[in-house]
Formats: C-alpha cells, sequence, structure tokens
C-alpha cells in the first residue's frame, strides 16, 4: 500500500512538473485553438516559434485555478483588458493593446511604481504605506538598476535580454503575445502596444493570447492572463453612413423622396495600408439610373419614387506590391558578342518593378422611400393683442406652410439669441386639411431677443426652420390703459380749442369788411393757421380743403 501511495505521488509530480517548469513556450502558454487550426504556419515578421525553450524557473507557470493565482498581486487581482483594431486586410498591419486594471485604490505612478490613490479608501480602508509595490526601492537594493553588464533576471522568458531604451528600469512587466504557434515578448509598463504584420496571416479568425508577469525582486509572478478573436479578410472592410435632411430616423434605411440622401464610405484602415492606393467607388442604386463609378467617397443621391431598393457598392483599390517571380523561359543562344551576364540584370530590373494588387469591398442595403415633409417656411408673424393686460408675457402668432405631406405634431424651442440655451419648448398635435398652412402662437416671457426653433412632423420625417425674434418692451399701464388715456387726452383738447374757439368768436362777434390793412389779414390768416393745424394734428382724417392751405410752405 505505502508503494502504491509513492507511486501515484510520483504521478502527481510528473504531471504538475511540465506546468512549473516548462520546457517550451507553447507548453508555458496554453495550447488553446479556435475550430480549423492548422499548426503550421508562414514566419510572422518580428516572432519566435512557440517550440523554444521556456524558463520556468525564472518564469513560473500556474494553471487557471491554482491557489497562487489569489497571492500573486496584494490588495486583489490584476484584470488584463484585450484589444485590437480588427479586421485587418491582408498585407497591413493590425495593431493590439493591452491596458491593465488594478484593484481598487491602486495605480501606477509617474516612476513606475504602484501606490495607493491619496483619500481612497478600499475594503482594508487606508493604507498607511503609500506603496503597494515599491520598484524604485528594489532596484536601489539590487543590481537590477546597474546598467553595467547582462544580469541573469533582466531576460525574457526565451534568455533573450531586455532592451535598454530609455526608461526601461521603469518597466515592471513581462507581457508574452502568443498566436499561430509563435510569440512576442516586451517590456513595459501598465499599457502596452504591439503590432502585427499581417502579409503572412491565414485568413480568418485567429486567436490571440497574452500572458502578463510582474517583477518580484529577482524573478517575476504571472499576475493576468486574457485572449481575443482578431479577424484577418482579403476584402476590404467597408461601412457606409447614410444621412438625409428632414429624415427622422435614419438607421432604419428609410428615406424620403425628393430629397437627396448622402452616401459617404468609411474604409477601415488605421495602419493606413491603403493611403498610396487608387481608389475606385462604384454605385448601383436600384432604381434603374445605371452605374455610378467616382473617386470620391461620398455621393448625393435623389430617389423619386416610393418603393424598395437594393442598394450596391464595390470599392476597388490598386494596392502597390512587389511583382510575382516571372514564369522560367528557355534560355536564350548566346552569342561571343553578347555577355551572358545581360540575362541576369535584365531579369533583376523586372523583380524590382512594382506590380499592382487588386482588393475589393463590398457593401449591400435595402433601402425603402417613403413620402414625408420636405419644408417648412414661416411667411408671418403678428403680435397679439391680449384682452387682458400681462405687462410681462406677450403672445405671437407664426404662420407656416409646409411642403411634402402634412404634419401631424408640431414643436417649439424657444432659446437665447445664440440658439444654445433652450428656455422652454412646447409640441402639441396638428389637425389641418390637405393645405399645409397653421398658425402656431407661442408666449414669451418678457421683452428681449429670442431664438425660434419650429418643427413639423409626421411619423417619417422632420423639418426644421428657426428666426429670430424681437419682443418689445411693454408699459406696465397696459395698450389697453394707454389707448384709453390718449382718448381722454384727446377729448380734453378738443374741448379746450372749442373754449378758445368761442371767447374769439365773441370778441370779433361785430362784422367788419376787410380791408387792405396788412396787420387785419396777418392776424385772421394766423388764427386760420392755427385752427387748422390744430385739426390736422388731433384729426388727421377730418381736414378740409380749404384752398387757403395751398398758400402753406412745402404743400402743393
Amino acid at each position: 500500500m505505502e508503494c502504491l501511495c509513492c507511486f501515484l505521488g510520483f504521478l502527481l509530480l510528473t504531471a504538475r512538473l511540465p506546468l512549473d517548469a516548462a520546457k517550451r513556450f507553447h507548453d508555458a502558454l496554453g495550447s488553446e485553438r479556435l475550430p480549423g487550426y492548422v499548426r503550421e504556419h508562414n514566419r510572422l515578421s518580428g516572432w519566435s516559434s512557440d517550440e523554444n525553450d521556456w524558463n520556468g524557473k525564472l518564469y513560473p507557470v500556474w494553471q487557471w485555478g491554482d491557489e497562487r493565482w489569489k497571492t500573486s498581486w496584494k490588495g486583489g487581482r490584476v484584470q488584463a483588458v484585450l484589444t485590437s483594431d480588427s479586421p485587418a486586410l491582408v498585407g497591413s498591419n493590425i495593431t493590439f493593446v493591452v491596458n491593465l486594471v488594478f484593484p481598487r485604490c491602486q495605480k501606477e505612478d509617474a516612476n513606475g511604481n504602484i501606490v495607493y490613490e491619496k483619500n481612497c479608501r478600499n475594503d482594508t480602508g487606508l493604507s498607511t504605506d503609500p506603496y503597494v509595490y515599491n520598484w524604485t526601492a528594489w532596484s536601489e537594493d539590487s543590481d537590477w538598476g546597474n546598467g553595467s553588464g547582462q544580469s541573469h533576471h533582466h531576460v525574457f522568458p526565451d534568455g533573450k535580454p531586455f532592451p535598454h531604451h530609455h526608461g526601461w528600469k521603469k518597466w515592471n512587466f513581462v507581457y508574452v503575445f502568443h498566436t499561430l504557434g509563435q510569440y512576442f515578448q516586451k517590456l513595459g509598463r501598465c499599457s502596452v502596444r504591439v503590432s502585427l504584420n499581417t502579409a503572412n496571416v491565414t485568413l480568418g479568425p485567429q486567436l490571440m493570447q497574452v500572458t502578463v508577469y510582474r517583477r518580484h525582486r529577482r524573478a517575476y509572478v504571472p499576475i493576468a492572463q486574457v485572449k481575443d478573436v482578431y479577424v484577418v479578410t482579403d476584402q476590404i472592410p467597408v461601412f457606409v453612413t447614410m444621412s438625409q435632411k428632414n429624415n427622422r430616423n435614419s438607421s432604419d434605411e428609410t428615406f424620403l423622396k425628393n430629397l437627396p440622401i448622402m452616401f459617404d464610405v468609411l474604409i477601415h484602415d488605421p495602419s493606413h495600408f491603403l493611403n498610396e492606393s487608387a481608389i475606385q467607388y462604384k454605385w448601383n442604386f436600384g432604381d434603374n439610373t445605371g452605374l455610378f463609378v467616382s473617386n470620391n467617397h461620398s455621393l448625393n443621391h435623389t430617389y423619386v419614387l416610393n418603393g424598395t431598393f437594393n442598394l450596391n457598392l464595390t470599392v476597388q483599390a490598386a494596392v502597390p506590391g512587389p511583382c510575382p517571380p516571372p514564369s522560367p523561359t528557355p534560355p536564350k543562344p548566346t552569342s561571343s558578342l553578347v555577355p551572358a551576364g545581360d540575362d541576369s540584370v535584365e531579369q533583376s530590373e523586372i523583380l524590382d518593378e512594382n506590380c499592382q494588387i487588386y482588393r475589393y469591398g463590398y457593401f449591400k442595403a435595402t433601402i425603402t422611400i417613403v413620402e414625408g415633409i420636405l419644408e417648412v417656411n414661416i411667411i408671418q408673424m403678428t403680435d397679439v393683442l391680449m384682452p387682458v393686460p400681462q405687462p410681462d408675457n406677450s403672445l405671437i402668432d407664426f404662420v407656416v406652410t409646409c411642403q411634402g405631406t402634412v404634419p401631424t405634431e408640431v414643436c417649439t424651442i424657444i432659446s437665447d439669441p445664440t440658439c444654445q440655451i433652450a428656455q422652454n419648448a412646447v409640441c402639441d398635435p396638428v389637425q389641418v386639411g390637405e393645405t399645409c398652412l397653421l398658425t402656431v402662437r407661442r408666449a414669451f416671457n418678457g421683452s428681449g431677443t429670442y431664438c425660434v426653433n419650429l418643427t413639423l412632423s409626421d411619423d417619417t420625417s422632420l423639418a426644421l426652420t428657426s428666426t429670430l425674434i424681437s419682443v418689445p418692451g411693454r408699459d406696465p399701464a397696459s395698450p389697453l390703459r394707454m389707448a384709453n388715456g390718449a382718448l381722454i387726452s384727446l377729448g380734453c383738447l378738443a374741448v379746450f380749442v372749442t373754449v378758445i374757439a368761442l371767447l374769439v368768436y365773441k370778441k370779433h362777434k361785430e362784422y367788419k369788411p376787410i380791408e387792405n390793412s396788412p396787420g387785419n389779414v396777418v392776424r385772421s390768416k394766423g388764427l386760420n393757421v392755427f385752427l387748422n393745424r390744430a385739426k390736422a394734428v388731433f384729426f388727421p382724417g377730418n381736414q378740409e380743403k380749404d384752398p387757403l392751405l395751398k398758400n402753406q410752405p412745402g404743400i402743393l
């Protein structure tokens, strides 16, 4: 029985050995594969085969579920977030970014140390020690910071030495990327970026795995693993945005008749692989208008009929690239006059020439065209006199017309003169006949200049117009009271004029013939002018057609 226990213990020990002291990279980094995975792949530029030896003593390997993961980081677990700018066109570069997320209240400082955030309380409360990991102090206590010579622990898992870039002593994390049977090692801080050229990557979805180690004195401790799927394709990744004025919702691919639709093509090319390529856009809008070929990524098109249409776009890019090797040809007969080396010179010139590789991208969509509100206009604005005076409130009537379908709702937004700060918004249902003509009444609080945005809408469309309006100030006495006061004043003045006229008449009631005395003429004429001017001011619509008035200056 004792022998059996020893034998089982030996089996467990041997089973654990490949994990704690892995011999090769593919043993250490895992063997998870996507369906259809092929072991043999072309060599990736700058990457190494995972058949290389792995230093398991300096970089221990733990299986998921191992209890040591729980204590690999002080204060909790570190999470690694892996992202990429996939999909990538074959031949372009794809970039992977890994960001480390530390436990609450922890962050990386300018020196690469992990410290506690000030005034941040986690599950264990406020820490008296400002450092989670003070790697600067470790460097001073060891030969880590010694730039002379190579230390045995200044190396990657495959034994290659760390590159001594500027600031490399503040980089305390080792990242190992693994894909397609090859790996890439990088020394960095809490965030790193790695680019991979896809010229030799197999088309389709592929798996990227990343293992992260942290410094621990003269060794390294695994703290996180993460994986993500990326895609390499031989078709140009194409996206198209469609927008239209007055369209209420472009995302449902329903648009309005007789209004241009803006089509904008977006090519996903984050590494700028196609910058030197000649690109053509070939459009078929499905409405029997023919094929449109353009070199511009934006295009307008107007549908003049209602219905459903199939949109097709083909993007063609001529990508510069090396020419394939020429097919072998039988040797030409040589003579003593032609050197035999001329053929090799001609062939090298051909090989040095650049050829073009055509890549294509495709986009399809089904578009629905319907009737809608095409245009809205404010044709008149009228101040409304209120029967009950309200000094701080004004009513304005807006007479509105529109073209297209009849709206079902009208909304107004009253804002400041810059049209940036909304002060009031009101929406009302609309019930109009076949002709789109309606009056919208809105209230304004106080005098000043206002921006008025007015929209008419139905289920599929929304038309907008805006205007600036100046609301004059009102006297607290109100317009009605001012009018009554003016009438009273006019009545009093009329009585006053009548009394004066009677007094003058009484004084001159005796008939006197008109003499040729200049003084009498002037007095009589002066009185008539006074009375006529008074009537002209207070009763402008009731002036006499007195021929004597023609004698006044400026009147014809």
